[in-house]
């Protein structure tokens, strides 16, 4: 069981997901996150190289209804190989 959250659901909220650079990373992470977030819109998708271009930090904005919602984007997100860090 949860503490109770800080949040008040809904809220938008942003998840950023980092990995190795890839021309279809971003399009990876919008999928994990869409599947979830049923209703994300795509225009909220930014991307930043890292310095060296090596890596790749994506940040969507998807409008959070409850806290099981976001542990499960970032179940899936920390469990795939590709991702090495996501907050």
């Amino acid at each position: 069981m949860h503490a109770p959250s800080p949040l008040q659901f809904p809220c938008d909220f942003p998840i950023k997901a980092m990995g190795h650079s890839g021309a279809d990373f971003p399009d990876l992470i919008a999928g994990i996150v869409g599947r979830h977030a049923p209703d994300l819109d795509l225009a909220t998708l930014r991307v930043r190289p890292s310095r060296n271009g090596r890596y790749q930090s994506i940040t969507l904005t998807i409008r959070a209804r409850n806290r099981e919602q976001l542990d499960v984007i970032y179940q899936e997100l920390s469990g795939h190989e590709r991702v090495l860090l996501a907050l």
